[in-house]
Formats: C-alpha cells, structure tokens, sequence
C-alpha cells in the first residue's frame, strides 16, 4: 500500500510537469559540460525528471543493497555464534556428567 502511494505520488508529479512543460513551447539554451544544445522547456523538463528520478532510484538501490548484504553477514554471524554457544554449553553438560565423585 505505501508502495502504491509513493508511485501515485510519483505519477502526479510527472503528469503535472508534462501537462505545465506541454503549455510552454518556448525553446531555450541549456549548456551542458561538453556543448550547449535547443530544447524546448517541455522536451527539456520531462528528460531531467526522469534523469534525477532514475538516478535516486539507482542510489537508493545501492544503500538498499549494501544493508541487505550486511544483514546477510550479520545473520552469519549470528548462526555461527549461536552454533558455538550450544556446543559450549553441551560440552559443559557433558563434563559435568562425566565427572564420577569418588569416597
């Protein structure tokens, strides 16, 4: 639901820079590193929309995988931690077991 939220958020934002982009048809200069080029405002907005939005996503995607590659290792951790708990503690019931008092 939040997921469906965002997206619609996203949908609105885009078709309302298409619709306000579609009324001016004024062309201007954009001077990018290497050249400059004619665009028009529409043309020119609806490309560096998409531009940032595909370049959050790309960043957000790699924070979101380096915190799942970190969970997956953390969870690793975790297993081999808890494995050698349990064998410590049968080991020490084990010798205790073993241990015979003598009289």
């Amino acid at each position: 639901m939040k997921y469906l939220l965002i997206f619609l958020v996203v949908l609105v934002i885009f078709i309302i820079s298409v619709t306000l982009g579609a009324h001016n048809d004024q062309v201007v200069t954009f001077n990018y590193l290497l050249a400059q080029g004619q665009f028009s405002i529409s043309t020119l907005l609806a490309t560096l929309f998409a531009a940032g939005f595909l370049l959050g996503w790309a960043i957000c995607g790699l924070f979101w995988l380096r915190v799942r590659v970190s969970l997956g290792h953390t969870q690793r951790k975790l297993k081999r931690l808890q494995q050698q708990i349990s064998q410590q503690n049968e080991s020490k019931s084990a010798a205790s077991r073993s241990v015979v008092v003598k009289e």
